[in-house]
């Protein structure tokens, strides 16, 4: 209840009447209800583009660090090799560092390679930050695969890249759709970076969009509590479909007979 009531209290307000919002008080429910909010947030706005980019934005993201981290796990997890132990602390280190100390350098990067201001910028940065946790994530599930499969793979005619895509990445789906899940949630609500690197107001996402409800004299409660609510959909959708894959992921390896 402690989790989910902030979730409550986000739909009762988006489905509230403008004039009962303040009318009313504090009430559990409202008394009558509406979906105006809704209907206003997605056509009299710029909403539906917000969400249309948010969603090349994360998915894009998500897969980027997804094959990064994989193949890196997979480095991690089966190769020994000089320095192995150097990189995985300096994968650590990174997690480290606030997004607040690297948003200058940031900056200053996207702006040589000619990426500021653009969505495919944000697209990299948001694999690069996430590519650390992709990582070590992946390398605890390849971690559980016995190196054995992949040699029987091997020896009957398979490449080391073959025994890798055939063998070991099918029996890693549980991770694979972890690692998937939490990039693409962690670049679907990011906001300070998307609020700093784009400018033009045609590429923003939703999260810093949200803050268009937010005027001088005012705020639109009811559109920005609708326009939340819409925002989260998406992840829930998403992770209703990968959830039995997660389960997966958390028991395996729980009974062994």
């Amino acid at each position: 209840m402690f989790a989910l009531f902030p979730l409550y209290w986000l739909l009762k307000i988006a489905l509230t009447p403008t004039k009962l919002l303040y009318s009313e008080g504090v009430r559990l429910w409202p008394s009558h209800l509406t979906f105006s909010h809704f209907y206003q947030v997605w056509t009299t706005t710029q909403f539906p583009d917000y969400f249309w980019n948010s969603a090349k934005v994360s998915v894009g993201a998500a897969l980027l660090a997804t094959l990064a981290g994989s193949l890196a796990g997979y480095a991690l997890s089966r190769w020994m090799f000089r320095g192995k132990a150097a990189v995985s602390f300096l994968l650590l280190v990174t997690q480290m560092f606030t997004v607040m100390l690297m948003i200058v350098p940031l900056n200053h990067i996207l702006s040589g390679v000619g990426l500021n201001d653009s969505l495919f910028g944000l697209v990299v940065v948001y694999a690069a930050l996430n590519v650390p946790f992709a990582t070590f994530l992946m390398q605890s599930f390849v971690d559980a695969i016995p190196k054995d499969l992949e040699e029987a793979a091997m020896i009957d005619g398979c490449t080391r890249f073959q025994a890798m895509y055939k063998v070991v990445f099918p029996l890693t789906l549980p991770g694979l759709a972890a690692t998937v899940g939490f990039t693409f949630t962690a670049a679907w609500s990011e906001l300070f970076l998307a609020l700093v690197l784009i400018n033009r107001e045609a590429d923003k996402t939703i999260p810093p969009a949200l803050l268009s409800f937010i005027t001088k004299f005012s705020v639109d409660w009811g559109q920005m509590a609708a326009a939340s609510v819409l925002l989260l959909i998406p992840v829930c959708i998403f992770f209703s479909f990968v959830q039995r894959y997660l389960v997966a992921g958390l028991t395996s390896g729980a009974v062994k007979g």
